[in-house]
Order: structure tokens, then C-alpha cells, then sequence
């Protein structure tokens, strides 16, 4: 199984959109620094996640979101109000 995951960090107000086929291992990553762009975000919380039957799926499934269509309706799965 692959997955769509959203995090989010207090410290940055911020969410980060990824994808991975080991989410527990890429939660780990991302909140002990491995990975560049959220390093400076830790700590981080699983805020939503998708599976899908494929990388490939998940994949296109993160760009969508990372688009301005993307990102108002992840607003609206996750009832933020701006």
C-alpha cells in the first residue's frame, strides 16, 4: 500500500503534503530530521492520510493537492477556516 499524508507543525504553522509507501517510517524521518524541508518543523503531526494501491496513485494524488484547487479542498477535509 502506498499513502497521502498530511502533517502539520506548531512551531511553523504550517502543513506539509507527502507521500510514501511506509508512512510510519516516514513519520519517523520527518520528525528526527532527516528530511531537509521539515527539519526545521519538528515536531510534526499526522493531521489526514489517504492509501492507495499504488505510489504511482498516491503520487498524483499529492500534486493535486499541493494545487490551489488541491489545497481548498484539503481545507475543506480538514474544516479549516481562514
Amino acid at each position: 500500500m502506498s499513502y497521502i499524508y498530511v502533517l502539520w507543525s506548531n512551531k511553523l504553522q504550517k502543513r506539509y503534503v507527502g507521500s510514501t509507501e511506509n508512512l510510519d517510517k516516514r513519520m519517523y524521518e520527518h520528525n528526527h530530521g532527516h528530511s531537509k524541508f521539515t527539519k526545521g518543523g519538528i515536531p510534526w503531526e499526522l493531521l489526514y492520510q489517504e492509501e492507495f494501491n499504488s505510489l504511482s496513485e498516491a503520487r498524483k494524488r499529492e500534486l493535486f493537492l499541493k494545487t490551489g484547487v488541491g489545497r481548498k479542498t484539503l481545507d475543506g477535509i480538514l474544516n479549516v477556516n481562514y
